[in-house]
């Protein structure tokens, strides 16, 4: 783990800035390691292609690990998850909670060279709120208005405890983009990816690349840099995303070199990478592992099948299979993870990990099924998802349930999901969420694949939004945890990490919910 020990001397860097003490030694290697240096080029084996760069459309992180770099939001998360602006210079909230003002950052332009005004974030806003599922889950009736060129107001029709959380959110993220390019759209999608971020689109080729070049007009702000706020710096001339599918082709590539960066490689490969001189491990929050079911159709829209899956799951078994190593996943019945401490709660543990076969094969008797084939969607392109769909076949077929594995390209498996008429069940990660509300597959409203329709959890997720206070919230996340272990619109199974190998001159590379490449650069060899 060399690279994150040479994480460790930066902070021993910015401890001698806050006064404390540090051996010379230490302090010496840290400031060497510390010294950014302008130009290269960063070649990023990835392994799934996006079937979008429109970060309103989807939650997948292929997308949202490109479009960060492009498009920026008026609200973002900080390294604690807290929310702090980005291109808004500040933002207040009355005092009803129903109308937040926006005052933009100055001397913002887009990399068109089109400035930045409040025409551009309320036509921006508007398309994320109509098309995006956290929008469409979370600020239902809210609506945007220019004050004047540089002051935007968002108004609600009730107050949101998650409103700047909701807008702060990672995928689908509402990145600002210049209205001539929404209104060329006309409705069917953008055709151009044009944001404000510290790079832009220099050339996407589906199936082999995106290329991202510097923008040279970028405007930073000012505060140290945290998560995915404060400073961004894009000291690199290119940024490639090559799109390598294989795992194999991408552990091999970033060991000759061919790679800078590799992410989406399995765990066991993690000794490997150690042993390599020149290469490291890079370990980041994989936040949560799932199935997600087909509550709309099919044998798992009777509630008693999903809850047979559920009693015969061996989450164990599961995760050790797909992860290998215990120290790379834990079990947590929570759809928070832990260190989310005002989230995280234990409520759904007495539906966790059962693994009864006994009483999954009378729930399957007492259930709807005839003995028709469950569709399990999957993809190799992420190995983890198709390792949990051999386990999801397993599991069936030891309670009785014929089943087969769907397998396609991480890009047609997305257009398939959309129709309730392709799949059963599918395995799926999800990034880490500030808010359980903005888990995408809760909220009947969202329509997320699968698609949930629950009136207890769509009234908890609303008192959530109601509340005064996360304190007063309490009770409610709780009740709420309950509510999705008795419906089960998935199964939580684990909490994970990813694992990313990295070459020993990549430096500033830091991850929150995917990887944070602005402050990245090459060192000399």
């Amino acid at each position: 783990m060399k690279y994150n020990l040479w994480r460790a001397a930066l902070r021993i860097a910015f401890s001698l800035s806050l006064g404390a003490a540090v051996p010379a030694g230490a302090l010496a290697a840290a400031q060497a390691a510390a010294q950014p240096e302008r130009g290269g080029t960063l070649n990023i084996a990835y392994p799934a292609n996006p079937a979008t760069l429109d970060p309103h459309l989807t939650t997948n992180q292929a997308t949202r690990d490109v479009a960060r770099n492009i498009f920026e939001q008026l609200l973002t998360l900080d390294d604690k998850y807290q929310v702090v602006p980005e291109l808004a210079e500040s933002f207040r909230i009355s005092d009803d909670g129903l109308a937040y003002t926006f005052v933009l950052r100055k001397g913002i332009s887009f990399h068109n060279g089109q400035p930045l005004t409040a025409d551009d974030v309320v036509a921006s806003m508007d398309k994320w709120l109509k098309t995006s599922t956290q929008g469409k889950a979370n600020l239902q009736g809210a609506r945007f208005a220019k004050v004047d060129d540089a002051t935007v107001r968002m108004t609600l029709e009730k107050p949101s405890l998650l409103g700047p959380n909701i807008l702060a959110d990672t995928a689908p993220f509402p990145g600002i983009m210049p209205k001539s390019v929404i209104d060329a759209a006309g409705g069917k999608g953008i055709a151009e990816y044009i944001g404000t971020g510290p790079y832009k689109l220099k050339e996407w080729r589906p199936d082999q690349y995106v290329l991202l070049t510097r923008y040279d007009g970028y405007v930073s702000r000012t505060e140290p840099s945290s998560g995915l706020a404060g400073a961004k710096h894009a000291w690199l001339d290119n940024i490639y995303f090559r799109y390598v599918t294989d795992e194999s082709t991408r552990l091999a590539g970033i060991i000759t070199g061919e790679y800078d960066l590799a992410l989406g490689l399995p765990l066991d490969n993690a000794a490997q990478i150690d042993a390599t001189d020149g290469v490291s491990n890079y370990f980041a929050s994989g936040g949560t592992i799932t199935y997600v079911f087909n509550k709309a159709q099919g044998p798992f829209a009777d509630l008693k099948l999903r809850q047979a899956f559920n009693e015969a799951l061996d989450y164990n078994a599961a995760l050790v299979a797909t992860y290998s190593d215990p120290r790379f996943f834990e079990l947590d019945p929570s759809l928070s993870l832990p260190t989310q401490a005002q989230w995280h709660t234990t409520a759904g543990k007495p539906y966790y990990n059962r693994h009864d076969l006994d009483a999954a094969r009378k729930l399957v008797k007492e259930s709807g099924y005839k003995g028709e084939e469950v569709v399990i969607l999957t993809t190799r392109d992420y190995p983890e998802h198709f390792s949990f769909a051999v386990v999801a076949q397993q599991t069936l077929k030891s309670i009785g349930v014929k089943s087969r594995l769907d397998v396609y390209d991480w890009a047609t498996l997305q257009e398939r999901r959309r129709d309730p008429k392709n799949f059963d069940v599918f395995a799926m990660t999800f990034a880490v969420r500030p808010t359980i509300n903005q888990n995408p597959y809760l909220a009947s409203s969202a329509k997320y694949a699968g698609l949930s329709n629950s009136p207890e959890i769509d009234r908890s997720l609303a008192e959530i939004t109601a509340a005064p206070s996360l304190a007063a919230a309490r009770p409610l996340i709780e009740r709420l945890e309950k509510e999705v272990w008795e419906y089960l619109p998935v199964v939580k199974v684990g909490n994970i990490q990813q694992l990313y190998a990295v070459r020993d001159n990549v430096r500033g590379l830091d991850d929150l919910i995917g990887p944070v490449l602005w402050n990245v650069y090459l060192a000399k060899k």
